[in-house]
């Protein structure tokens, strides 16, 4: 199922005008907590959740473990001039990292939201963290009103992310083009954001946010982790239909993504809808890279919101 996407007001069947964020008065705003992608952090969300905000919702992120505030960096990441063979084989500081250590801090954010009063959210997983919201809907499904996949992964049961890299469906993808040293020996997939060279550079700036300006994306450079541990990509992904299967499911397409191509994020819709038929997925477009948390706030923000107040009629 295929999203319009619309943010035209609209008038109710008994008379009542909506406005054009999809509020009646007095209506009870969802809030969002928002789980970022690999080697990126809750900082990612800070151009996003200001124009949720704006809209009537709370909206929550925070750091998984190995991230943001909470990353451990291998030493030689630190050194400059870079020694590349040590950078290539030192051990990470995150590799004892588990997917559960993940979910785990998920499952807490959820609850720090539900201080605020809140019995349900409505949960986004970016990039990676698809398949770590798949297993958060699995743990809690009564807690989740809706989830949704913004460009991430969502294996089918028994798959792991690691499972699908190398898929016919990705070819085109960018991002094994910059890993450095072998992730069994460093126990993650490594990648050096800061590389001297220009050209290592622009290839992570077009496989992570190829509609950003580059100096925009210098910022983002600065700011990103360099290990994304391996045992949670590594990890298959367990769901079944009485639980995970029973949440009101979204994914959204980025057109222009270069991590995860738009092929295999139509592979993932179609084995969800076949597995889970009874309540398929309802697809959204964005004409955007992968890091449209960024490069496209507004766009977003707007698609969010209306997926968060429409009832599932309305958005397909």
């Amino acid at each position: 199922m295929i999203d319009q996407h619309r943010s035209d007001g609209r008038t109710s069947a008994d008379g009542e005008t909506t406005r054009h964020d999809g509020h009646s008065p007095g209506a009870v705003r969802l809030p969002f907590v928002l789980v970022h992608g690999g080697w990126w952090g809750a900082w990612s969300f800070e151009r996003l959740i200001p124009l949720l905000m704006s809209w009537g919702h709370v909206a929550l992120a925070r750091d998984l473990p190995g991230h943001g505030l909470n990353a451990r960096f291998p030493s030689s990441y630190l050194r400059r001039p870079m020694d590349t063979a040590s950078f290539q084989t030192e051990r990470s500081p995150n590799a004892q990292i588990t997917r559960d250590d993940h979910v785990d801090a998920i499952i807490d954010a959820i609850e720090c939201v539900s201080g605020f009063g809140h019995g349900e959210v409505v949960l986004v997983g970016h990039s990676m963290s698809g398949a770590l919201i798949s297993m958060v809907a699995e743990r809690v499904p009564e807690r989740i009103a809706k989830i949704v996949y913004l460009a991430a992964f969502m294996p089918r049961t028994g798959m792991a992310m690691a499972d699908y890299i190398d898929a016919p469906e990705n070819a085109g993808q960018l991002v094994p083009h910059l890993f450095r040293g072998d992730p069994a020996a460093t126990g993650a997939a490594r990648i050096d954001h800061r590389a001297d060279d220009a050209a290592s550079r622009e290839m992570g700036r077009r496989a992570f946010c190829g509609d950003m300006s580059e100096e925009d994306y210098r910022a983002v450079v600065n700011l990103t982790t360099p290990d994304e541990a391996v045992a949670p990509m590594a990890t298959p992904v367990w769901i079944t239909p009485e639980r995970w299967g029973s949440v009101e499911r979204h994914y959204i397409m980025c057109l222009q993504d270069y991590a995860l191509r738009p092929a295999l994020q139509t592979r993932f819709i179609e084995e969800a809808d076949a597995l889970f038929p009874y309540q398929p997925t309802v697809v959204h477009c964005l004409d955007a890279s992968h890091g449209v948390v960024l490069s496209q706030p507004a766009a977003l923000a707007e698609l969010l919101v209306k997926i968060a107040t429409a009832g599932r009629s309305d958005v397909v």
